[in-house]
């Protein structure tokens, strides 16, 4: 089976070493994800949810994603809280077909829909050069950089050498922390109330309404 590694490429939070079984399930954060509303664009064999498996699948290759028109691919996957994001995990290629690099493009509250154009025009909050390998790969991130995010975009702008780009798998580690929502009370007044408001003097001296 292969071996699961950080890659040391990826900056001061990665580091070196295998991933361990329990792990995956103790921050793994697959049932925090919205799987209904991942999106996949431009994705030739699926909507963007099946590669979003559970860490137990994460080496299946009989279900994936693979590019249509180009070797582009853009993955939004939304959460159901908050999420303090510790490290992405990505089971891509084989060879060429392997992405050059993987862009995350993170978002707090309102989840924007980003096409192509817009996400290629948006600075990425982090970004990864992507090896060949049949392993799982862990990108450790900036924390401080994906504090409290509600949804993830990810951007695969190019392949290593082939006119498609294949993803087996996707997962997240981190933190989450369920959406903190308050009802909003509104009270309309259809009338107003001579009562409620106060009374200012005119000018002779008569007692006028505000």
């Amino acid at each position: 089976m292969p071996h699961e590694h950080n890659h040391g490429h990826c900056g001061e939070e990665c580091h070196d070493h295998d991933i361990p079984e329990a792990q995956g399930h103790r921050d793994n954060l697959y049932t925090h994800i919205d799987r209904d509303n991942v999106v996949a664009l431009n994705a030739e064999n699926g909507n963007g949810p099946e590669v979003v498996k559970p860490w137990h699948e994460r080496l299946d290759e009989e279900v994936y994603l693979e590019s249509d028109a180009d070797d582009q691919m853009v993955i939004r996957i939304p959460f159901t809280g908050s999420v303090k994001l510790r490290a992405l995990l990505l089971k891509v290629g084989p060879g060429e077909q392997t992405p050059a690099k993987v862009s995350l493009v993170t978002q707090f509250g309102n989840i924007d829909h980003l096409d192509f154009n817009e996400i290629s025009e948006r600075k990425p909050t982090q970004e990864f050069n992507v090896p060949q390998g049949r392993e799982i790969g862990e990108y450790h991130v900036m924390a401080a950089k994906f504090p409290a995010a509600t949804s993830i975009t990810l951007f695969f702008p190019a392949s290593q050498g082939a006119d498609t780009t294949r993803v087996y798998y996707v997962g997240f580690l981190g933190q989450w922390t369920a959406r903190k929502t308050e009802p909003v009370i509104t009270v309309y007044e259809s009338r107003a109330n001579p009562a409620d408001h106060p009374k200012i003097k005119g000018i002779h001296g008569a007692m006028q309404m505000p």
